[in-house]
């Protein structure tokens, strides 16, 4: 199977990175991003683009492809809803479109998170953005496209969240995850679990499209 990987310098996509590179039935891995993760491996190709919502350059760097796991995402907090969009909706649209051009037969695999709003009408304006990029994604002609829509996800394997403050929530919440995983089990999920799940869903395909988080947690085990 070859893989493109958007956002692998996130938490999420350096847990889905890793299990790509771990699994044996990966034959490559694109990673795309605007800067490079720092993993060195046979099967790791890396493209650094400055604008992601224009890959005109790269587009035909982007053919036979048998899925894409995008895991590029921010937080919405202090944003207003026209800058969120841009780098929510219009950056996930722009790879897909250049995406579905060259790989067609592809499987797209789209983080999403829970509460995501797909009437696209809620108060919550990031629920009403994710809700919106999901639609159009499920749209597309892709073979398959799958929205992940994960609660929280515990980093595993020495993997570290990007921004400041949310490596400060890890750090406060991480030791508590086996009471979270008791207490919650619908609603708590590991990055190794996420990865494998994609790579499940790309493989297999999955009866639902939209994957709540107790959804990834069994694709995902062992």
């Amino acid at each position: 199977m070859r893989v493109i990987l958007f956002g692998a310098t996130g938490m999420i996509g350096q847990g889905v990175l890793r299990e790509c590179l771990l699994d044996p039935g990966v034959e490559t891995v694109l990673s795309i991003g605007r800067r490079g993760s720092g993993v060195t491996d046979a099967k790791l190709r890396e493209l650094v683009v400055a604008d992601l919502t224009d890959l005109s350059d790269i587009e035909g760097e982007l053919a036979g492809y048998d899925a894409c796991f995008f895991c590029l995402g921010t937080s919405s907090a202090g944003m207003s809803e026209a800058d969120y969009r841009r780098v929510t909706y219009d950056v996930t649209l722009a790879a897909a479109r250049a995406i579905v051009k060259r790989s067609p037969g592809l499987t797209f695999v789209y983080v999403s998170g829970t509460g995501t709003d797909s009437t696209e009408k809620g108060r919550t304006m990031w629920a009403r953005v994710k809700g919106a990029t999901e639609n159009a994604l499920l749209a597309m002609p892709f073979k398959a496209s799958y929205m992940f829509r994960p609660a929280y996800i515990q980093p595993m394997h020495g993997i570290k969240a990007s921004g400041r403050g949310t490596r400060v929530m890890y750090a406060v919440m991480g030791p508590l995850y086996p009471v979270w995983k008791t207490l919650a089990p619908r609603y708590v999920t590991t990055t190794e679990e996420v990865g494998r799940a994609m790579l499940r869903v790309a493989r297999e395909g999955a009866q639902k499209r939209l994957l709540e988080t107790a959804d990834i947690a069994a694709l995902g085990a062992v």
